[in-house]
């Protein structure tokens, strides 16, 4: 399991989850729960994985759309 993006925008999660698995890419959110620690201010980051064999084809998908990763 590799990090794809990570962001407190809570916009690009949907849209990058959207287009990912349009393209057949499972994608998994991790830190979804972790608003309660911060006040459901959205002040800690989310984060979008994928699996190591789909990381190369999921970081193309998300340039092709101007997602920012970070990478």
């Amino acid at each position: 399991m590799k990090e794809l993006l990570r962001t407190t925008d809570p916009t690009i999660i949907p849209w990058a989850t959207a287009i990912l698995q349009g393209e057949g890419i499972e994608v998994f959110e991790f830190d979804v729960h972790m608003s309660v620690l911060d006040g459901s201010m959205g002040i800690l980051p989310r984060r979008l994985m994928v699996g190591d064999r789909d990381l190369f084809m999921a970081l193309a998908v998300l340039k092709d759309n101007n997602i920012p990763t970070g990478q």
